[in-house]
């Protein structure tokens, strides 16, 4: 009976696991994090790397165990969460098209790490809600357990490979930068409307 109960928690926690590294994707933020830290030197890229998955790490087990509360207290819906964060993931990006983000004096103000890498792009609405569902279907602290594993091994992976990301910089030259921020820019405003789109359809029941 408690290898059946192992066996179904460690199932349980390989699909948060896949489910969660898909929907935060780090491969495919990994170019936006580059073009966002380019103007920053080797340590700070690299610290910045672990503070996007702390940040993210953190809003997620914060709506993990009060998501629904602070939800229903402010009386916001998925919908308008996801609608805002895709603006501000819109502004990011034509940031970076236009280059006022990847400058140097406004690279240097700027903790890239807390808005936009660590929430609204690694934890987002998706990742937000599909963190909540899984909470609600874990049956026992086996699986609740197993939930935690999984949520941090994401991030593990997520700081790792922001972190190795930073040896492409170091390659490619000044336009080879420019370049990847433009590149970055152009997947983020993409990212961006998709979820501005989602949430018109979901206002409106399309």
């Amino acid at each position: 009976m408690n290898d059946a109960v192992t066996l179904s928690a460690l199932t349980f926690g390989a699909q948060a696991f896949v489910t969660l590294f898909v929907i935060l994707d780090p491969p495919g933020a990994a170019p936006i994090f580059l073009g966002l830290a380019s103007g920053k030197s080797i340590k700070q890229q690299r610290r910045l790397a672990w503070q996007a998955a702390a940040v993210s790490l953190f809003v997620i087990v914060s709506f993990a165990l009060f998501g629904n509360a602070i939800l229903d207290y402010l009386n916001i819906s998925l919908a308008a969460l996801q609608g805002a964060g895709g603006i501000l993931l819109l502004i990011t990006g034509l940031g970076l098209l236009t280059g006022s983000l990847t400058d140097s004096d406004s690279a240097a103000t700027k903790n890239i790490a807390l808005v936009p890498l660590g929430t609204p792009l690694l934890a987002g609405p998706g990742a937000i809600v599909t963190t909540m569902l899984y909470v609600q279907k874990a049956d026992g602290n086996d699986q609740l357990t197993a939930l935690a594993l999984a949520i941090f091994a994401v991030h593990f992976i997520i700081g790792l490979t922001f972190m190795f990301s930073t040896k492409i910089l170091a390659l490619i030259k000044d336009s080879g930068v420019d370049l990847l921020a433009r590149i970055a820019g152009l997947l983020l405003s993409a990212i961006a409307v998709e979820m501005i789109v989602s949430a018109i359809k979901a206002f409106f029941n399309l």
